[in-house]
């Protein structure tokens, strides 16, 4: 699908000062919370044909972008507000301040794990920052992508926001186009090419990748809590959720007791027959169920499937599986699961977890289940993630005002609140100066002034 107005055009409406006021940003955001309004019932079905999403899963999509509209809403006038900065004592009379300048249009390329909340929760941050935007979500979710291109149609001028559908062929197309800046979900081995198109351009990036993200379980964790909330963000969205703790470091001596409550917490939610549960996702695609089935059959050819294993790849079903693992060296190991099965492997302390966490590309999140406050401190300080959640898991991302981004591998760049409004600005730099007191101090010719200068800039 091309382009239904050229970039140049959408960057023009910015350049010409339309976006600035904050009246017209507040109302495109009131025109996208009305087009989610009207079209709720068709994201809950959208949602189901990609991904097999329960409704509850659905809705959160939809709460998320919701809760992000109402925090711009909420502090947008101080957002924009000029920030004054303190001005030397020898530059007075004179004022600084930074002021947050719209960059112009903006490329979002969405994931198909959480196609409509990661192509629009981007988006409100563009549009509260001032920008036009180009939205190309994912073509493995095609029934969202499908409804996206309509939402946006029903909301917006092509010139202020429109959609571009298609493969990797149109996303390619589209890096050639020059954007003020390109916002990406995805994984690692994309990114490097987007940020590899955008280098052309010298445009800035932000991408939010993901990787392994661990979960450490210490003795001294609440062993039911920790396996509630480990099986929840383990199996939402079918483990296709790039914060979700993809393999356990449990502290020898509970892992045993750890793994009979998460196998436990597994009947509870799935029932005896977890690829009939209503409430689990399906695997997005045959290529995606295809590679998670190859890891599956592997750990069950080398006995290492404690509890689970059962797949269906006509309905593209899994079932959660708890797998011992010995070694970083495992194939469950080398890559980010992105799918329901989950390797524990046991630990002798939080020291030999954090070796383990630190020998590997840094995780977009990282998570610890322990009672001691001395043990988290040690964690946030001896190891380096985009995130970190204490006793819980994925929670992090609920938090409006929390700024989320990667680090090294899992990405660069952060949005949600007031980090989104200000990745899509440009924080622009000014002193006003009087012109009175002009001293002739700085100005050549120098003559014997060095002594004086020292003595007045020390």
């Amino acid at each position: 699908m091309p382009l239904r107005t050229p970039v140049s055009q959408q960057r023009q409406l910015v350049s010409d000062g339309q976006t600035r006021p904050m009246a017209w940003r507040l109302e495109q955001l009131d025109r996208l919370a009305g087009a989610i309004d009207a079209h709720e019932a068709a994201v809950f079905e959208a949602l189901a044909n990609d991904l097999g999403k329960p409704e509850v899963e659905a809705y959160f999509e939809l709460v998320a972008v919701r809760q992000e509209i109402a925090l711009v809403r909420k502090r947008l006038r101080r957002w924009m507000a000029p920030k004054r900065v303190p001005v030397p004592l020898s530059l007075l009379p004179s004022r600084a301040e930074v002021i947050a300048a719209p960059l112009g249009c903006v490329l979002v390329i969405g994931p198909w794990n959480y196609p409509f909340l990661l192509s629009l929760q981007p988006l409100v941050s563009v549009l509260a920052a001032g920008n036009t935007a180009v939205l190309k979500p994912s073509e493995h979710a095609p029934a969202t992508a499908a409804l996206l291109d309509r939402l946006i149609r029903a909301a917006f001028e092509p010139s202020t926001v429109q959609v571009v559908q298609g493969d990797g062929t149109a996303a390619a197309a589209l890096l050639q186009e020059r954007f003020d800046h390109i916002f990406f979900t995805g994984g690692e081995r994309v990114g490097r090419l987007v940020m590899a198109a955008a280098a052309q351009h010298l445009t800035p990036v932000t991408l939010e990748l993901g990787g392994k993200s661990p979960a450490v379980v210490l003795n001294d964790a609440d062993l039911e809590v920790s396996s509630r909330r480990l099986v929840w963000g383990k199996c939402l969205n079918a483990g296709q959720t790039c914060i979700a703790p993809d393999y356990l470091l449990v502290q020898r001596g509970v892992a045993a007791p750890l793994l009979e409550r998460l196998e436990a917490r597994i009947r509870h939610c799935f029932g005896d027959d977890p690829l009939a549960s209503p409430d689990l996702a399906s695997i997005v695609n045959a290529a995606q169920f295809k590679r998670l089935d190859g890891l599956l059959q592997g750990a069950i050819q080398r006995g290492q499937v404690v509890f689970g294993g059962q797949s269906d790849a006509a309905r593209r079903r899994m079932a959660p599986t708890l797998i011992r693992v010995e070694s970083l060296d495992d194939p469950l190991m080398a890559e980010e699961l992105f799918g329901p099965l989950l390797p524990v492997l046991e630990v002798e302390d939080l020291q030999q977890a954090m070796g383990w966490i630190n020998s590997r590309p840094k995780p977009l999140a990282l998570y610890l289940f322990s009672a001691s406050g001395e043990s988290q401190r040690h964690l946030l300080e001896g190891t380096s993630s985009g995130g970190v959640c204490l006793n819980d898991v994925v929670m992090q991302v609920s938090v409006p005002e929390l700024p989320f981004g990667g680090v090294g591998n899992s990405g660069m760049g952060r949005y949600h609140g007031e980090a989104g409004f200000q990745t899509f600005s440009h924080l622009r730099s000014v002193l006003r100066r009087s012109f009175q007191l002009d001293v002739p101090l700085r100005y050549p010719p120098y003559g014997q002034r060095l002594a004086l200068i020292r003595q007045l800039l020390r």
